[in-house]
């Protein structure tokens, strides 16, 4: 069980556009250490609860807390010196770019040589593979183009580089979204190990699949609503499903497939 002060406390969070309750008094926390799944299908919210994480946009109501003191954060930038980082699924990397330049992107290490500075690629790439040894990730060349790299290694590059740079939270959207079998075990044992160095970890997902293995804890949203937050103990895979699919919803169908199912063969029996 998961005691001490929480990294993030998220109390009745509400979002509106217009007239659309995006998000409606979710309430979750994250401690050190942990990994938080963030569950729902196309439409719950999840990107928007990101979005008011990563500092994109603030809550209309509800508080925000980050060790315990209510911020109210401008932009992703201020939310990233607070520690809280985000690796969406675009990844903001540049193909053609070496795994090192990837890595220190905007922050690139220089030397200095005569009145110039010029970039340090001796460094970037040694200081890269160190980095990248720490999260049991091999790379055989980080002068090599990223683009090179699997989906599973650009994604771990990237959760490596965020946690180079100070995050104490690491939210990731969908990181294995777009992979195959291997590859999203690749990205779900670097998760295994951001936690393992103490980090706090926001998995959001809608594949119960990948969540359940890793994840501590299980948010679950359903058109912008939460239905709770529920540990392993607590929740079996199968249950996840039902809520993310709104539970009575998927009854519903059962039943409305099984009346079809039922009129079908009764009308092939009239024919006959």
């Amino acid at each position: 069980m998961t005691t001490g002060q929480p990294l993030i406390d998220l109390q009745d969070i509400t979002k509106y556009f217009g007239r659309v309750h995006a998000l409606r008094d979710i309430s979750m926390t994250l401690h050190a250490g942990e990994v938080m799944c963030l569950l729902g299908d196309n439409g719950a919210g999840k990107s928007t609860l990101i979005k008011i994480l990563a500092g994109v946009f603030p809550p209309d109501e509800g508080e925000y807390r980050l060790d315990g003191q209510a911020v109210r954060f401008k932009s992703p930038r201020e939310a990233l010196r607070s520690g809280i980082a985000t690796v969406y699924q675009d990844l903001a990397m540049i193909p053609l770019m070496s795994v090192s330049r990837n890595f220190f992107l905007g922050s690139e290490p220089t030397k200095r040589i005569g009145p110039f500075q010029r970039y340090d690629a001796e460094t970037a790439d040694r200081l890269t593979r160190e980095e990248l040894r720490k999260m049991g990730i091999s790379i055989r060349d980080t002068s090599q183009a990223v683009g090179t790299l699997s989906g599973g290694e650009r994604q771990s590059v990237a959760i490596a580089r965020a946690v180079y740079f100070g995050a104490r939270v690491l939210i990731l959207d969908e990181p294995t979204a777009a992979l195959g079998v291997k590859e999203a075990a690749v990205v779900l044992r670097y998760i295994a190990q951001a936690r393992a160095r103490g980090l706090g970890v926001i998995f959001i997902t809608h594949n119960v699949h990948h969540a359940y293995p890793v994840g501590d804890r299980f948010t679950i949203l359903n058109r912008g609503r939460s239905y709770g937050t529920f540990t392993k103990e607590e929740v079996s895979r199968e249950e996840i499903v039902s809520m993310m699919a709104g539970g009575e919803e998927l009854e519903a169908l059962e039943e409305e497939l099984a009346r079809i199912a039922d009129d079908s063969h009764l009308a092939g029996e009239a024919v006959q």
